[in-house]
């Protein structure tokens, strides 16, 4: 297999090509659609504006690359905004579109008592389906890092692979379908157990 990481221009590209290189895999960094070449396995560090990320992917012609790979059923990993840009919109950025390969909204998280926003730090992570799949050999809950303020909503409660409690708040921390995955946390920064559900994703057989 060969993993690429896409680079708009604005994500940390650095902590995941480091994490994809201690699971024993030296990453590609695809740049524009012509880099793609031989990559088996796709993933996104998104970082910062729901929309910046979108207009950037749009600018290099990622955007379109990235909803063909999805639809041809290839492996893609997508983190914290890279996992929002999935989904329709987002609060974010009110009447900008994401790319809507699964139908839902990213929201705000509710502010309450106690509770800081964004949310930042360890948080156990409960999958759906424990120690199966990606989740094979993460345990029933398993501690992520988080920094966010925004969560996406998914339309289709059967996509979400894992979910996370914050304060009052349930919401869901990861989807997957067929060869997507998505979270919210950062498994790059997230030491074993972020090490661990990368190896799993890049265990994703290809056709």
């Amino acid at each position: 297999m060969k993993a690429g990481i896409l680079d708009y221009g604005a994500g940390n590209l650095r902590s995941l090509a480091n994490a994809l290189c201690a699971c024993g895999h030296e990453p590609v960094i695809v740049s524009a659609p012509g880099e793609i070449a031989g990559v088996t396995h796709l993933l996104l560090p998104g970082q910062g504006e729901f929309s910046d990320c979108v207009g950037r992917l749009e600018e290099r012609g990622l955007a379109l690359l990235l909803k063909e790979w999805i639809a041809n059923g290839r492996p893609y990993f997508g983190i914290c905004v890279g996992y929002q840009i999935l989904f329709d919109g987002s609060e974010e950025a009110p009447g900008a579109a994401g790319l809507g390969i699964f139908r839902g909204t990213v929201r705000r998280l509710i502010a309450g008592a106690g509770k800081k926003i964004p949310h930042m730090g360890w948080n156990g992570v409960s999958p759906v389906s424990p120690d199966a799949g990606c989740w094979a050999g993460l345990g029933s809950e398993p501690y992520f890092y988080y920094v966010h303020s925004y969560v996406p909503e998914p339309l289709d409660a059967s996509v979400i692979a894992a979910r996370t409690t914050y304060g009052d708040e349930t919401f869901a921390a990861a989807i997957q379908s067929g060869s997507v995955l998505a979270c919210q946390f950062h498994p790059e920064k997230s030491q074993d157990a972020g090490l661990r559900l990368i190896s799993n994703f890049l265990s994703i057989p290809t056709s």
